[in-house]
């Protein structure tokens, strides 16, 4: 078997590269070069796993491209990164994962969804200076999930058998805040006002933050890993320097 990983140079493009590899699978990481050929880029892969830029502009064209491409080399097989909560109107991005998932519903592909919700590792750069800032409330709540199980949650449905035509919303094993996971880390939380520039699709997320978090789940992501997905602490205590972490 062969995957190619559109997005494959991303972080979240190699964790999935790296998950597949353990299973033995064969991955080919696509960057934005592809798209000067992509039918050539996709022809003798088996699936396709598609992870679209961060707030792209036209995400729904973008997945349409793929699958094109995909349907014509023959490419039998997609599963789509989407996001948690896709239909949510107050967050574009968002809606824009919703239309997406639309389409590769449609594509006529053997197709998967996965709903990943916010990684763990984003606070990560926060918590190794010591104190983690936010633009968005420190106390509402996430079902935030470590990017490695999501990865191998990603490697599972494209190996195993049972998840053609399924969408799966993947959340830790507990809703935590942003203050839980820094209290954890035996550090503090600070909500900080975003600046000027910031685009405004993610003005809007962190409007929808404060009043809303993003809870999810974690059932689903348990029974794709066979085990419960990693803790807070869990993923702390791999990611941290030794000392820094952790408080159960």
């Amino acid at each position: 078997m062969k995957v190619a990983i559109l997005g494959g140079s991303g972080k979240t493009g190699r964790a999935v590269g790296a998950a597949l590899a353990q299973a033995g699978v064969a991955t080919r990481p696509l960057g934005r070069a592809a798209f000067d050929d992509l039918p050539a880029a996709l022809a003798g892969a088996d699936a396709v796993h598609v992870i679209a830029p961060n707030l792209h502009p036209d995400e729904p064209a973008y997945v349409a491209t793929v699958l094109a491409a995909a349907t014509g080399v023959g490419v039998g097989r997609v599963s789509y990164h989407s996001v948690a909560s896709p239909y949510v109107p107050a967050m574009p991005h968002h809606l824009g994962k919703a239309e997406s998932e639309d389409l590769v519903r449609r594509s006529g592909l053997d197709w998967t969804i996965l709903q990943p919700c916010a990684y763990l590792q984003n606070l990560l750069p926060g918590l190794r200076t010591g104190t983690l800032d936010v633009p968005y409330s420190v106390d509402t709540l996430f079902g935030m999930v470590d990017l490695r199980d999501v990865a191998a949650a990603t490697a599972a449905v494209l190996t195993g058998a049972g998840h053609v035509g399924a969408t799966y919303e993947l959340g830790g094993p507990a809703l935590v805040s942003v203050a839980d996971v820094a209290a954890a880390a035996g550090t503090t939380a600070r909500r900080i006002p975003a600046g000027a520039d910031v685009h405004p699709w993610l003005r809007a997320m962190f409007d929808y933050y404060d009043a809303h978090g993003l809870p999810t789940g974690g059932v689903p992501l348990a029974a794709l890993l066979g085990r419960r997905p990693a803790s807070v602490a869990d993923v702390l205590a791999r990611e941290l320097p030794a000392g820094r972490c952790c408080q159960p």
